[in-house]
């Protein structure tokens, strides 16, 4: 098998995370989007929709879409188990995953790709109206979470997830998108800086 990745972007980032909770090491290929190579002819053979990660299996066969691509390895290496081990802990891990992937790293995201000038051949067309309206989206997300977060060490409770590795990789991304944690939010921080502290997290 061999993944297409690219560097620290956010998506590729929590596959890698991911397999490094899980102890998996795989061949991996690097793909430049600042050269727009997800948009060349060889990647959009194995892509058509030009995005990373991107994993080719020992068939050929080509998974995309970073959930998909985790779900893949939890079935041939369940353990440690990240989405959950039963009914309810699934539905939960399945709950706030989607929550912090749309409330958190797709704001962030927002933020970044229509302001940020380096995503200006990237993002086309860039809209700093819609860029600027996600700053307070992310910031009322995030006093859900800190809420949410209270008394407990993660997202779903005492169990590390895939969850929480979108959670630190939305986090992380702020940083680029020119937005930061305000103190008020300090579980939040703090669920920050346990994850930020997991060897997974240099991945």
């Amino acid at each position: 098998m061999k993944l297409y990745e690219s560097g620290r972007a956010p998506n590729p980032r929590r596959v890698k995370i991911f397999l490094a909770e899980k102890g998996i090491t795989l061949e991996t290929e690097q793909v430049d989007l600042g050269k727009l190579e997800h948009k060349g002819e060889a990647f959009s053979a194995l892509n058509p929709v030009q995005q990373v990660p991107a994993l080719v299996l020992d068939d050929g066969f080509v998974l995309t879409e970073t959930i998909a691509i985790c779900r893949y390895f939890e079935e041939l290496n369940p353990e440690p188990p990240l989405f959950g081990t039963d009914a309810f802990t699934r539905a939960m891990v399945e709950m706030w995953q989607r929550r912090i992937e749309f409330g958190l790293l797709g704001t962030v995201a927002a933020v970044f790709r229509h302001l940020h000038p380096a995503m200006a051949q990237m993002e086309v067309p860039q809209v700093p109206a819609w860029g600027e309206a996600n700053k307070d989206r992310v910031m009322r997300f995030l006093g859900v979470l800190d809420r949410e977060l209270e008394g407990q060490e993660f997202i779903c409770g005492e169990t590390f997830t895939v969850a929480d590795i979108t959670g630190l990789v939305g986090l992380d991304f702020m940083k680029p998108a020119k937005l930061t944690v305000p103190e008020e939010f300090r579980h939040v921080r703090r669920w920050h800086a346990g994850l930020s502290a997991r060897p997974s997290a240099k991945a």
